[in-house]
């Protein structure tokens, strides 16, 4: 199948859909999602699938903030699953920032041309990967990722549609913390990041690898070590002053 045309433009397919939260049924259509709303759509082949649990669902749900910030009422992702799928990938997930939703039957993205199928791999019908933002009911911009072998992932990213909302948005950190099991220091970093409201991964090294990964990534002996974007920060000492300084 060739890859399917852009819809910008256009208003958005007229759809009910039926989902899942906390167990119980819910249901919600395209006028409730869109009309007189901004919002940031991306839609993938299937919930569980390697690329869409590892990098696309992931990322959204960690922008879904920066993109509220800049003018976008919500962050949804539409996938043709059934509505307990759906529910049980967005508990495995953790993905709070972004409304997972069951386009079971296909019907929005059919009437989007973005249903394709994918017998070969025993999917059946299943959506394009796209991401799109739409104002008020109709599609101003669409990412379409190309036809190519495989499952290209190269344009319908979070990043992306980010740089489309807003070229200059500032995105969150990526901050990690290397730690070890009863390290007082470890718990006194861990405190002071999570009081200053600071978002991290803590990165638990187990004694039979603590003194070759810590050497290899951080050219240290001892934890914490902080990395903020790539850059190793430092130890405890660092920690305090990197905080103290993220604070004033």
């Amino acid at each position: 199948m060739a890859q399917p045309k852009s819809h910008e433009g256009q208003p958005v397919p007229n759809v009910k859909f039926r989902y899942r939260e906390n167990g119980e049924w819910k249901e919600t259509d395209t006028n409730k999602l869109f009309k007189g709303r901004t919002v940031a759509v991306f839609s993938l082949p299937g919930a569980f699938t390697p690329t869409c649990s590892s990098t696309h669902l992931p990322r959204f749900n960690e922008l879904a903030p920066t993109f509220k910030q800049n003018g976008v009422d919500e962050v949804v992702c539409i996938a043709v699953n059934d509505p307990f799928v759906m529910e049980e990938w967005g508990k495995s997930q953790e993905c709070d920032n972004v409304f997972l939703l069951p386009d079971g039957n296909g019907a929005f993205t059919e009437q989007m041309g973005m249903l394709v199928d994918k017998s070969d791999l025993n999917f059946g019908k299943r959506s394009w990967r796209y991401s799109m933002l739409v104002r008020d009911g109709v599609v101003d911009k669409m990412f379409i990722e190309p036809d190519e072998p495989g499952d290209p992932f190269k344009v319908s990213d979070a990043d992306t549609l980010l740089n489309y909302v807003n070229k200059n948005a500032r995105k969150p950190d990526q901050i990690a913390l290397l730690t070890r099991e009863g390290c007082a220091f470890c718990a006194k970093a861990k405190k002071q990041l999570s009081d200053a409201g600071i978002v991290y991964a803590e990165v638990n090294l187990p004694h039979t690898i603590r003194t070759r990964a810590l050497g290899a990534i951080a050219k240290a002996r001892t934890v914490p070590q902080l990395f903020v974007n790539g850059e190793l920060i430092g130890g405890s000492d660092a920690v305090d002053q990197w905080v103290a300084k993220r604070k004033a």
